[in-house]
């Protein structure tokens, strides 16, 4: 009020005041001793009719707040009242919140325009639902805008429908498809950063929401990026901006937050500069400067909690680091990358660095890291890592404890090593990283959550946000990240709320290296974190450091790119974006008690999964499960989200495979699988033992079909493939025959009848690794001459 009183001053002072002006006014032209908010008022009503009185813009905005201010206080008011009285629930939630989560709740609502940056794993996405669910309430909004990274949309859907019945939708798919969906919003509309580029000005003129939730927003911590100036284009009375690392590197990078909220709060760039930082004589920072103050500037519109707050609410954890040695040809290539950083280390206490010798630095600093974890990252001929043994005794113990295991590196082939150490140790695994389709990220997650053999969670940096992951209770980080927000956004991936057992936490690094000395710079960084945002150490001076720690805070975290997630409306009910699951909950409504087994599998290789069903009656049923499977995996999530195959066998096809796998003939080629409906397995009563005649006929058909397929070979070795086919059916038809009877089903009524080409030979698509063939003039005669030799294999076993 102080600075508007002052401003009002000097608007007035050497001016003829009207007379209907006067009486707000003294003889010195100041104030009058009525309520300065309504000589404001009175101003503004009736500046328009006076040619010689102007009211600031920042008049009509003081007014604005001051009325927003009392409407706060009022609703506020009127909540407690209703919620004292029982007419309104004490929790906006499906699932009561924790005090301090209702606290958050609260913070949110009631000002307006807030920070909450709890520490991860506190719930700050239950509490920002929360907070938006009683202002609709409250009757104050209507439609939420939550931009969130592409990673996390669908596990906003997730808590969204876990916790409020209030209505949701996720954005994707093309420009035109975007737009359509902002005309008709509903109560949460999730969108990623990427989107907001090109959308922000749509979504102010289509979507108008009331209330924009920012999630992980760090994505806007650099001021002048294009990601940064789009998410400040968007409008919106409510904002919640939601972080657990306000500051990772910097302190302008909470001004950069703050600005989005309330650029009032620290005031421009230029003026925070010169308040907070130390500058050398060149006008370079060098340190920072009355951190306490800026704590308090900032104290009203943030709301902190760490998990030493709420302690007894979470389990214990522990963090060992282990030290590696590296490998003589280890050390031989990190000192070369190390001999050029040094270099341009030295030349830069002389001069400042021009960018391309910047960039080199970058790109050796980063070098020797990867070199730090293992010669394969830059030479694919070198496998050697030193780490991967002590990763070994960590994996061992979690299998014999049965204790699942998340595993994090920055680096795609450090993971790959690891990968390979699981599966010679028999365990079970989950992927992801950047390159995974964003659509496939779901199912691996959901199959390390479900499936009892896949053990351990790989992950690059992609997955260190907002992902929960309770089940598992050990974290292993390969390597070390700059920043320690980096570090316990990877750790806060198992230790969070609900976390029943205790967390252990293993660092592997490599002895007396850049990874060493980097555990001292994430202690600085983690100082000047407590210091700004809770209150914790000297907060007067905080020296930035020097030399080589410098150029290591200023290198930027690479960020991989991700997929958007998707969701799809099917027969006018919404399906979740777990297309999978959605699949296999309408086909076991659809087919009942034909439904045999449905689920998702995972290949050893390849990103892209299969959907497994198996039922009754596979060549009636076609249609039918296509026709939902082609609802659930449109052609526009086909291409953001990777390929899904479907295969569809029949109960007798399923059997033989089941068999076949426990006779070693044939080798499974998943690393994990995940059941689609519940009970989908059938429990079948034991089958009664073969007759002598069923034997005998099992036999004769065999034969036949050993004879056949003998000719075939002959013919197609001869290149007489027209000549070769007729033999290759009839040996089909003959394996297929001993193989119902061997099942004890009668033989389908298709092999009752003469067969033609073509002819779909379907559980011949089963044993050719799900890939499918038709026998007609097409047909690869090898690949099918081998899959009958192996079906004829287990017939003679048996």
């Amino acid at each position: 009020m102080d600075r508007t009183h002052e401003n009002l001053r000097l608007f007035v002072n050497g001016l003829r005041i009207p007379a209907a002006l006067q009486r707000s006014f003294d003889k010195t032209t100041g104030l009058a001793s009525i309520p300065p908010e309504e000589v404001l008022e009175t101003l503004a009503k009736r500046a328009r009719s006076h040619d010689n009185v102007r009211v600031s813009m920042e008049v009509h905005r003081w007014i604005e707040a001051r009325e927003r201010l009392g409407e706060r206080a009022h609703l506020r008011q009127i909540y407690e009242q209703n919620v004292q009285s029982g007419e309104w629930p004490p929790h906006e939630t499906l699932v009561p919140l924790f005090p301090y989560q209702r606290e958050g709740m609260l913070h949110l609502a009631f000002n307006e325009r807030a920070l909450l940056a709890d520490e991860m794993g506190l719930g700050k996405t239950i509490q920002a639902i929360a907070a938006c669910a009683l202002l609709h309430r409250l009757g104050k909004a209507f439609r939420v805008l939550v931009v969130t990274p592409a990673s996390l949309k669908t596990e906003w859907e997730e808590q969204i429908r876990k916790f409020t019945p209030l209505s949701y939708h996720i954005v994707f798919g093309p420009r035109n498809i975007r737009l359509k969906d902002y005309d008709h919003p509903k109560f949460f509309n999730i969108v990623n950063y990427e989107q907001m580029l090109a959308d922000s000005l749509d979504v102010n003129q289509r979507l108008k929401p009331d209330i924009i939730v920012l999630d992980e927003a760090q994505r806007i911590k650099n001021w002048n990026t294009k990601t940064a100036q789009a998410v400040k284009r968007l409008e919106s009375r409510y904002a919640f901006v939601l972080t657990g690392t306000p500051i990772e590197n910097r302190i302008d990078e909470l001004h950069s937050l703050m600005d989005f909220l309330n650029p009032e709060v620290l005031g421009p760039l230029f003026r925070f500069n010169r308040d907070f930082y130390k500058l050398d004589e060149r006008g370079r920072p060098e340190g920072y400067l009355n951190l306490d103050l800026l704590r308090q500037k900032v104290a009203p519109h943030m709301i902190r909690r760490r998990k030493a707050d709420v302690e007894t609410e979470l389990p214990e954890r522990t963090d060992h680091f282990r030290f590696v040695s590296m490998t003589e040809r280890q050390w031989e290539n990190y000192n070369d990358h190390k001999l050029i950083a040094d270099k341009l280390l030295a030349l830069a206490r002389k001069r400042p660095l021009r960018k391309e010798e910047m960039e080199i630095l970058q790109i050796k600093l980063g070098q020797m890291r990867m070199t730090c974890d293992t010669n394969y990252i830059l030479d694919q001929e070198d496998e050697t890592c030193p780490k991967l043994e002590e990763l070994r005794v960590i994996l061992e113990e979690a299998r014999d404890n049965g204790t699942k295991v998340i595993v994090f590196s920055e680096w795609v082939r450090m993971l790959i090593l690891a990968r390979n150490l699981c599966e010679a140790l028999g365990m079970g695994y989950a992927w992801h990283t950047g390159g995974v389709p964003q659509k496939k990220r779901r199912g691996e997650i959901n199959a390390f959550k479900t499936d009892p053999h896949c053990a351990v969670f790989f992950s690059t940096d992609s997955g260190s946000t907002g992902l929960n992951l309770q089940n598992a209770s050990i974290v292993v980080n390969c390597d070390l990240p700059w920043n320690p927000a980096k570090l316990e956004q990877r750790i806060a991936r198992a230790w969070r709320k609900h976390q029943p057992n205790a967390v252990t936490v293993y660092n592997l690094v490599s002895e007396a290296t850049i990874e060493h000395g980097m555990i001292s710079t994430l202690s600085n960084k983690q100082a000047l974190s407590d210091g700004v945002l809770d209150g914790l150490g000297d907060l007067k001076t905080i020296s930035m450091g020097g030399g080589r720690q410098a150029f290591l805070q200023r290198l930027e975290q690479v960020i991989s790119k991700t997929s958007e997630t998707s969701k799809i409306q099917t027969d006018e009910t919404l399906l979740p974006a777990d297309r999978a699951m959605a699949f296999g909950q309408l086909l076991s409504e659809r087919l009942g008690e034909s439904l045999v087994r449905c689920e998702e599998r995972y290949p050893t290789e390849g990103d892209h999964s299969v959907i497994f069903v198996v039922t009754d009656q596979a060549v009636q049923h076609q249609s039918v499960i296509q026709e939902i499977y082609r609802k659930c995996h449109d052609d526009e999530s086909q291409r953001q989200g990777g390929q899904t195959r479907l295969e569809i066998i029949d109960r007798i096809t399923a059997e033989a495979l089941d068999r076949l796998e426990k006779a070693g003939l044939i080798v499974p080629t998943i690393r994990s699988a995940r059941p689609l409906t519940p009970n989908a397995q059938a429990q079948e009563e034991p089958k009664p033992p073969l007759s002598e005649e069923a034997l005998l006929a099992i036999k004769e058909f065999r034969e036949i079909a050993a004879r056949k397929l003998k000719m075939a070979r002959v013919l197609a070795d001869a290149e007489l493939d027209a000549e070769a086919r007729p033999p290759l059916l009839e040996a089909a038809k003959q394996t297929m025959k001993a193989l119902a009877i061997f099942h004890r089903e009668e033989a389908p009524s298709e092999l009752r009848e003469s067969l033609k080409p073509p002819f779909s030979f379907h559980w011949g698509e089963a044993l050719l690794d799900l890939k499918g063939f038709i026998v007609d003039e097409n047909t690869d005669l090898k690949l099918m001459a081998d899959a009958l030799e192996t079906c004829l294999g287990s017939l003679k076993i048996a």
